[in-house]
């Protein structure tokens, strides 16, 4: 059983990822094989992209069963920027594209995906501040107000409050990580935030480690 799986949908610079797993001790193997996904302790599900075309690609290659598996089990899961919004069941991005095959999230968390209002400079690129709504060891040892680095043109909002972990500002506060359980999300990149994301990553090793 691998005690850590990066999920390879096609969708993301795992590459990055992987070595900013092994920079925090954290040993991973990527994996696109829905019975290694299911047997695994934990998930990494990055993304970048489309939703369609990432929700597609998860049908094709018969991800879905073995994702929501490893979320029904209570392993530790987090997902990345694309990642955190296929935890999702749709969004607003997908319902644009014209793109016939399945477009359907995951649905682990109730709430919807949405396009950055008119008048932001959209896609929101840089570095920006993230703070936690409440203590949790996601962000140990992170002070309110660290910078983490984005790029998305769209946002998660989670239908219930207790599902949001952290908010950023840009142009209104959205949530930049949220929660159900031992899942998580984050909307930044943290294997591209320098010494903050490898403490968020080293973090979720740490909760990964508990649940053994």
């Amino acid at each position: 059983m691998s005690s850590l799986v990066i999920v390879d949908s096609e969708c993301a610079n795992l590459n990055s990822i992987y070595k900013a797993a092994r920079m925090v001790s954290l040993e991973a193997v990527i994996s696109d094989n829905p019975k290694t996904i299911s047997s695994a302790r934990a998930i990494i599900f990055p993304g970048v992209g489309s939703f369609a075309h990432a929700a597609s690609l998860i049908s094709k290659k018969k991800l879905r069963e073995s994702l929501l598996e490893t979320v029904a089990r209570g392993r530790p899961f987090l997902g990345i920027c694309l990642g955190m919004h296929l935890l999702f069941s749709g969004s607003e991005e997908a319902d644009l594209s014209r793109v016939n095959d399945p477009t359907e999230g995951l649905g682990a968390i109730q709430g919807e995906v949405k396009r950055f209002p008119e008048g932001l400079p959209i896609p929101h690129v840089g570095w920006n501040r993230v703070d936690p709504v409440n203590a949790h060891p996601l962000f140990a040892g992170l002070q309110k107000g660290n910078y983490f680095y984005f790029t998305h043109s769209y946002y998660a909002r989670p239908e219930h409050k207790e599902n949001i972990l952290s908010l950023t500002d840009y142009g209104f506060s959205f949530p930049s990580a949220v929660i159900n359980g031992n899942l998580y999300g984050v909307q930044f990149h943290p294997e591209k935030s320098g010494s903050a994301g490898l403490r968020l990553l080293s973090n979720f090793g740490k909760i990964i480690a508990d649940q053994q």
